[in-house]
């Protein structure tokens, strides 16, 4: 049995391409941005490219490559639990089983806490603006909010994070935006390939900032990108 309340009525999004660009089209018609094409083309990635220049450029697609494999498939066992409300069995090879048991982390560690889900892949948009895909929307802990699943080849600190805490703010005022909620919180479980688990979270006495930072970022690419 699902573990999903229906609560919203959630539409599903199309992507179309203007100009050579991915785009979200909205229930309006409008053709707006991703939620994480905002992001990676309005961040800092002078990090990204020395790290290239260091372990080299086909390494670097190796590890990218292989972090996003098993980041699919963890992901895919947390949603046919969700949808299903039984924990999947783990695939034969080595990357399943892993992503298995990093899945088994984070349902341990957070889903205990999660009391109710509204949605899972949940396609959310701010008319003419921008829009994306969440992988939880629901109660943590009593109280609203946006919640997404994270796969990390080594622990992370919250510096490293940034954009994370942006992409659960622009998911939150999607949510508002559409649903007429006041979500104001969002929490990021996260595990690593060593199976440490970690926690980022948005407070709602923080949200306010991270919603500044946020427009900044979405003005800032659309000045840019049109």
């Amino acid at each position: 049995m699902s573990l999903i309340t229906e609560k919203f009525q959630y539409t599903k999004l199309e992507r179309v391409e203007v100009n050579g660009k991915r785009r979200y089209l909205t229930p309006g018609g409008g053709k707006v941005a991703s939620v994480t094409t905002i992001l990676d083309a309005t961040k800092d990635k002078s990090h990204l490219i020395a790290w290239k220049k260091r372990v080299g450029e086909k390494k670097a697609q190796e590890i990218v490559t292989e972090a996003s494999g098993v980041g699919t498939r963890m992901h895919k066992y947390l949603e046919d639990y969700i949808e299903f409300g039984e924990w999947p069995t783990p695939g034969s090879n080595p990357y399943a089983k892993q992503a298995h048991q990093m899945a088994t982390v984070i349902k341990d560690n957070a889903m205990n806490d999660v009391d109710e889900i509204w949605g899972s892949e949940v396609p959310l948009y701010v008319p003419q603006m921008y829009a994306g895909t969440t992988d939880l929307v629901g109660q943590y802990k009593g109280n609203p909010c946006i919640m997404d699943f994270k796969q990390t080849n080594k622990p992370k600190k919250p510096e490293w994070v940034y954009d994370y805490y942006l992409q659960l703010t622009a998911y939150a005022i999607a949510h508002n935006d559409v649903h007429g909620t006041d979500i104001r919180e969002g929490h990021v479980f996260m595990c690593s390939r060593d199976l440490d688990y970690q926690q980022f979270d948005i407070w709602p006495d923080e949200f306010d900032d991270w919603e500044q930072e946020w427009w900044k970022r979405v003005y800032e690419y659309y000045e840019k990108h049109g």
